[in-house]
């Protein structure tokens, strides 16, 4: 086990996916942390014991699909209400009732649908990297095909099932290397170069990564956690939740344009092409996420916002939980 995770603490919950892996450390409100993709738990190893510190129960969870938790058979297995009912399972089966959550990425997704379906359970939400969109009135997969002109979105591209584990699997240490550091501030391919989120006609993802260096954030250590994680898994049940977006369209048709109540916070990078792609969507915050406590764009930060820029995001994350009403972390874990 990586050197971060040696005070964390490791436990399996059952959850309607079988089961859900969870690290944890600290003790004191609960903080649930959601990952995205390809990430894990792993992601959060800098917050853990950050949030420990500041005084609240921190849970990074492997995502139905990820690392340790059940990875079902079935695609539609990973759709929105399943991560949805997994997280509520999760503070339930850790003994509370309600918690915070916060989301990277897909994880940012899942956080602001739980936080939407779920407002009794999930009464604060944080995101990152990804800002909240709600459903709209156009099927994904359609807004995905009119992407790229003559290339393919790699939204678009990850629907077939098996197509990108084709690419993914005969070297995922190598593939992970390359997505992370397409994304990264550091790293990312420059101005004029092919935009690795498209894949040209009959390439691959691959064809546009950077190659020959790792990103600041990512040692070799590092890359080899993930990296055996996804060797043992394979990637089926990760690039499954990019399978079920028009099922999730379906499922929340109830949802279309919904506000987000909560308390909410939203952190991205300047580089990443989240926050740039969805300019409007931040645009829109003051009727999309009418408690929007804080929100923040970090100059010159990429995709990986809270391993490329740990510390700032630490500080970020402790003082929105400490302006939330009616939470008072726990004292004695203070250090």
């Amino acid at each position: 086990m990586p050197q971060h995770a040696s005070q964390i603490t490791h436990r399996l919950v059952p959850s309607p996916a079988g089961r859900i892996h969870l690290a944890e450390q600290g003790a004191g409100p609960l903080v649930l942390l959601v990952h995205g993709f390809p990430e894990s738990w792993y992601s959060w190893r800098h917050q853990l014991p950050a949030l420990a510190a500041a005084g609240y129960r921190a849970v990074a969870l492997d995502v139905r699909g990820y690392g340790r938790s059940s990875k079902p058979s079935a695609t539609d297995a990973y759709r929105m209400l399943e991560l949805v009912a997994d997280n509520v399972s999760v503070v339930h089966a850790l003994g509370e009732e309600s918690a915070i959550i916060v989301g990277h990425d897909w994880g940012a997704t899942i956080a602001a649908n739980s936080a939407l379906l779920r407002p009794e359970v999930f009464r604060a939400v944080g995101l990152l990297s990804i800002p909240y969109t709600p459903r709209g009135s156009v099927r994904p997969s359609d807004v995905f095909a009119g992407m790229g002109g003559d290339e393919e979105f790699y939204v678009s591209y990850f629907q077939e099932p098996g197509r990108a584990e084709a690419e993914i699997e005969p070297d995922v240490r190598g593939w992970l290397a390359g997505f992370y550091a397409a994304l990264s501030a550091d790293t990312m391919p420059g101005p004029g170069a092919p935009d690795p989120h498209f894949v040209s006609k009959g390439g691959t993802l691959r064809d546009r990564f950077p190659a020959g260096r790792l990103p600041e954030w990512l040692d070799e250590r590092e890359l080899d956690f993930y990296a055996g994680e996804f060797e043992r898994t394979g990637l089926t049940g990760a690039l499954n939740r990019y399978r079920n977006m028009d099922r999730d369209w379906k499922d929340l048709a109830a949802f279309e344009g919904a506000p987000i109540g909560q308390p909410s916070l939203f952190a991205g990078g300047t580089r990443d092409a989240s926050t740039t792609w969805l300019a409007d969507a931040i645009k829109a915050y003051p009727d999309t996420l009418p408690g929007l406590v804080s929100s923040h764009l970090l100059e010159g930060c990429g995709h990986w916002i809270q391993q490329e820029r740990p510390g700032e995001v630490n500080r970020i994350l402790t003082e929105w939980l400490a302006a939330l009403p009616g939470d008072e972390p726990a004292e004695a874990t203070r250090q």
